[in-house]
């Protein structure tokens, strides 16, 4: 038995229950396989059984005082899956869909996704199965107080430095900071996504986004082509969606669709500046849903679908894991799509993967083109430890260098292993490889 079927045999047994974790862990272990052929002392050393396991998980009560004045009980949890190449760092996940797989999943791809970027991050992903939706900001702050006097122990600027994620935007942020900084009795950059007038980068909402489209330019660059004049359509209406289309068109690009958990929306004519002002306002202040943009411009809105079916040139899946399945791949491709990007964490499902990659198409994972998050997370920590603040400008410089050497390196990768072009193996293998040689040069630990 080769030593990864080993160690998928081995784990698939041990977590069984963790359906979101093993399919993150089989897609990683197939794609680094003729890496593990290479290099045989991976498993002289027990590589993977150790890169597999996180090397720590908290979990805890977080109650709550609602608006009613009754007590609410919900449960934290933090997942610090490696520390090889620097602090934990990773997001928060606020939604009722969390668990200790879904966190796993994500500790394990920020691992791979943080060592792209080529900064010093370790991988961790954290959260709560509290759903801030339809809560006042009292309820919010008593929440992340509550969640913050227990987290707050476990992190630190050089231990954990946690961010934003699904649920976690910058009020959220906000009252967390404000309880660690209370408890700590200390303000240092504990937290990234912060506000600009104390600590935050600007960029920063921008930055998945922003990445995103510019890993997507890196692959048609690649092929002599642009996004220009193309037809993209996009999933979510969150903030990788929203700076996902600001950016796409700055680029001369055509977004055409945006959704939510309830539907999307589908606009023809295409989803200008004034519309997404509209989508911004909706969703981050009034916090409706996007069926309201389809009531406000007049277009088609189609009720518990995803857009993957409507024809284009790109997909951007931005919402959520497993949101592409291999249906959906089969239209995009029938539909004529020649670019995936992936905006969200594996929103693709395996099945679906492997379909772009034998087509040939461009398909880019999400631990490659949304790593402009981490990255500028990354360039927050800079700034804060060099009490500095770069302008808007400086920074989306160096996120676009960023992606552009992610991108390299990705593309470097698939060239090095045989398979020129594929991403999915070339973003798996540049990320392991940069893990696992230091893993074995700081020993058994």
């Amino acid at each position: 038995m080769s030593y990864k079927d080993e160690v998928l045999a081995y784990l698939h047994q041990k977590d069984a229950h963790e359906s979101e974790f093993l399919q993150a862990v089989d897609e990683a272990l197939d794609a680094i396989e003729p890496v593990l052929e290479r290099k045989p002392h991976y498993r002289k050393t027990r590589l993977l059984e150790r890169m597999v396991e996180p090397e720590r998980v908290i979990m805890f009560r977080v109650p709550w005082i609602d608006d009613n004045g009754n007590c609410q009980v919900n449960r934290g949890y933090r997942v610090q899956f490696s520390s090889t190449l620097g602090p934990y760092k990773g997001g928060l996940r606020f939604h009722p869909t969390v668990n200790l797989s879904v966190l796993k999943f994500l500790g394990f791809e920020q691992t791979l996704k943080n060592s792209l970027t080529t900064l010093n991050l370790g991988g961790a992903k954290g959260g709560s199965d509290f759903d801030p939706r339809g809560k006042s900001d009292d309820e919010v702050m008593r929440f992340c107080q509550s969640f913050m006097s227990e987290l707050f122990r476990h992190i630190g600027p050089h231990i954990d430095v946690p961010a934003g994620d699904i649920g976690v935007g910058g009020r959220e942020i906000g009252y967390l900071f404000g309880q660690y900084k209370r408890l700590a009795n200390e303000f240092s950059g504990v937290l990234t996504g912060k506000g600009v007038q104390w600590g935050g980068s600007l960029v920063r909402p921008e930055a998945t986004g922003y990445g995103m489209v510019y890993f997507a330019q890196e692959m048609l660059a690649a092929h002599k082509d642009s996004l220009a004049g193309k037809t993209c359509v996009v999933s979510g209406s969150g903030n990788v969606a929203q700076y996902g289309v600001q950016k796409l068109l700055e680029v001369g690009a055509k977004p055409v669709t945006l959704s939510d958990s309830d539907g999307f929306i589908h606009d023809p004519d295409g989803i200008d500046e004034d519309k997404l002002a509209y989508v911004m306002e909706l969703k981050n202040v009034r916090r409706g849903r996007i069926k309201e943009y389809a009531e406000r411009f007049d277009v088609a809105y189609y009720e518990g679908k995803k857009p993957w079916d409507i024809p284009c040139d790109a997909a951007f899946p931005c919402a959520t894991q497993n949101e592409l399945c291999e249906p959906s791949a089969q239209a995009l491709l029938r539909n004529g799509c020649r670019l995936v990007a992936e905006g969200a964490n594996m929103p693709t499902v395996p099945e679906a993967a492997h379909l772009f990659v034998k087509a040939g198409i461009l398909y880019a994972p999400g631990k490659a083109a949304n790593a402009g998050g981490v990255a500028t997370s990354g360039l927050e920590m800079t700034q804060n430890s060099m009490r500095v603040s770069w302008s808007f400008e400086e920074v989306d410089k160096r996120l676009r260098g960023l992606m552009q050497a992610i991108h390299e390196s990705a593309y470097r990768a698939s060239v090095d292993y045989g398979v020129r072009g594929n991403y999915l193996a070339g973003a798996n293998i540049a990320g392991f490889t940069r893990v696992a040689d230091a893993m074995v040069e700081q020993g058994f630990v």
